[in-house]
């Protein structure tokens, strides 16, 4: 029995998981790997995952009635922490009316304005998943250059799109292969994919394939390997190349809009420096927990849209009215207060947990961004995780003993070493407190994982929630 299956004493007192385990069965029967995104399934960590009943505020609570403090906030959405009586009430009034139209409604509108009130674009086009944000956006800028290249980077996540599924060629500036069966090599052929952080890179692959380049698309702050923020003036030296050579630079702020700060990632950059992304792509916190996302950017780049334009994207469930008025409310309850109250529950947290983990003599970083933070089981004196080879240097094994025993004291980490931790303006005392004295115990059993195991690193970053 490993460390991470080893039940603890406070575990023993809690009640079973035989609910969550006999729903997983069903689930394996009727849906590849039992879970509908493939970070759900427990893979990386092991065990069996918990089906969950119902959720309020920072707590999440399983079909066994098992209580958690939520640290993944539905991986980002719930900045408000889960069923907001104020979002809960806008909510079921939109439902009253009606769940679906198929034509524009006031609600979509609203929330256009409140999206470019606060974040750096002209003009919004709203889909219904993160996914189809950045596939519209390679589209646009595709179709609005003329030029057929995509650069990306390394362990930056942007959906499942055919093209961004690709790995790093054999050079830096060489074209990508594919990264997962299905996804033929004509679909990746023109996608180039760059270490994080590198600039000579980003200036060699300009060099050589400048002319062709259409987009560089990046996330603003990568969430989906770990938070690895981008070193000073990155982002802010990508736009320039982009806008030097006559590229579009793409912004993903999937994760970090609306989350990282209230102006998202680009509120701790970009609104600073003074330079804007020529398309952002939006989702989670902007759908208030619906699915819900969208992407924006200049008017002159979103006027080649359909109707307007000849570039064609559509979507029957865009905009729809209950998500939109989700995100809506959500969106108008997002204060600088609220800001200040998630960011310092988090600065509590992730002091707590390097103090804990020092304490055990496990190596490790911890890197934030904003409100985001991410643990990597790492050593220190390898210096920051700064881009993807950095981030896959972690120790999971250490990581799944250190989830399993902060979840048997009733808090639930991102089952993956390779993510972000949420918090939410819902997590009060209580909910921070009992993550403060679950650290210590789970602490010390990383460090037996990793006694036990020779302290090596595990498998790859893997993808999205």
């Amino acid at each position: 029995m490993t460390p991470a299956d080893a039940p603890s004493a406070a575990a023993a007192a809690r009640p079973g998981t035989a609910g969550s385990a006999a729903l997983f069965e069903r689930a394996v029967a009727v849906t590849p790997g039992g879970v509908n995104s493939p970070v759900r399934a427990f893979n990386a960590v092991g065990g069996t995952p918990r089906f969950i009943r119902s959720a309020r505020g920072a707590w999440l609570t399983d079909v066994d009635g098992n209580e958690y403090v939520d640290l993944i906030c539905s991986w980002g959405p719930m900045l408000l922490g889960h069923a907001h009586p104020e979002v809960q009430a806008a909510v079921a009034d939109a439902v009253a009316r009606g769940t679906s139209y198929g034509t524009p409604t006031p609600p979509e509108v609203e929330l256009a304005e409140e999206i470019v009130a606060r974040a750096p674009v002209e003009r919004v086009r709203f889909v219904s998943s993160g996914t189809e944000a950045t596939m519209s956006a390679i589209r646009l800028a595709r179709g609005f250059t003329g030029r057929d290249v995509v650069v990306k980077f390394a362990g930056c996540y942007h959906g499942h799109v055919d093209s961004l599924l690709a790995a790093a060629g054999s050079g830096l500036a060489t074209f990508a292969v594919p990264g997962t069966p299905g996804v033929p090599e004509s679909s990746t052929a023109l996608t180039l994919v760059l270490p994080y952080n590198d600039r000579a890179a980003v200036e060699q692959a300009f060099a050589e394939h400048g002319d062709r380049i259409a987009c560089l698309i990046t996330e603003a702050a990568p969430g989906n390997m770990g938070v690895v923020p981008p070193e000073p003036g990155f982002n802010a030296f990508l736009a320039q190349t982009c806008a030097r050579h006559g590229a579009l630079f793409i912004s993903d702020e999937v994760m970090t809009g609306f989350r990282a700060s209230r102006l998202g990632q680009w509120g701790l950059d970009g609104a600073l420096e003074g330079w804007r992304p020529d398309l952002v792509t939006f989702g989670k916190v902007m759908g208030g927990g619906f699915p819900a996302a969208a992407f924006g950017g200049r008017a002159d780049v979103m006027h080649h849209l359909a109707p307007e334009g000849p570039v064609y994207q559509a979507g029957t469930l865009s905009g729809n009215p209950v998500a939109t008025t989700a995100g809506l409310a959500t969106l108008r309850l997002a204060t600088d207060e609220v800001y200040a109250t998630v960011g310092a529950a988090a600065t509590t947290i992730r002091t707590a947990a390097s103090a804990a983990l020092a304490e055990a003599g496990v190596p490790h970083l911890v890197q934030s961004t904003g409100t985001m933070f991410s643990v990597f089981l790492t050593d220190p004196a390898d210096g920051p995780v700064r881009d993807f080879a950095d981030a896959s240097r972690t120790d999971t094994i250490a990581y799944a003993a250190f989830f399993h025993a902060m979840l048997d004291r009733g808090v639930y980490l991102p089952p993956s070493a390779y993510e972000a931790w949420f918090l939410s303006s819902a997590h009060d005392d209580r909910a921070v407190e009992t993550v403060l004295d679950a650290l210590p115990a789970a602490a010390l059993a990383a460090a037996r994982a990793r006694d036990e195991a020779g302290s090596g690193a595990g498998s790859d970053p893997r993808g999205d929630a």
